[in-house]
């Protein structure tokens, strides 16, 4: 059985709503990849259209859209998805090597960022 958290954010009003989604309807999602689009119908939003543009998984680590497939790597990145920057402690050039997750909805996604496209 598989679970998400669906946050749908909507450009226009600049609002964001959560929602969480069980098995027949979730089964949808697995194998789609950041910047695909699909019909809200999928998941019980009646015309609308939805970009899927990130997510983390069960243990917190962001989705990038970079990385092909549903896998954990460890990369080298400067500011930008997954590093922080903090005022002071992060310099010009500051890089560092953190694990992130694929660019494909599996299983083990918890959390699905998406924007709406068209209504």
């Amino acid at each position: 059985m598989v679970k998400f958290k669906l946050v749908i954010s909507n450009p226009k009003d600049g609002t964001a709503k959560s929602v969480e989604v069980d098995d027949p309807v979730s089964s949808n999602l697995i194998g789609k990849k950041i910047g695909d689009v699909i019909d809200g119908s999928l998941i019980g939003m009646e015309g609308v259209k939805l970009k899927i543009t990130g997510g983390s998984d069960r243990s917190g680590f962001p989705m990038r859209p970079d990385i092909q497939g549903g896998v954990k790597k460890y990369i080298l990145t400067g500011p930008g998805i997954g590093l922080r920057t903090i005022k002071g402690k992060t310099k010009k050039g500051y890089r560092r090597r953190i694990l992130v997750r694929g660019n494909t909805i599996t299983p083990d996604i918890y959390e699905i960022n998406m924007v709406i496209v068209e209504e």
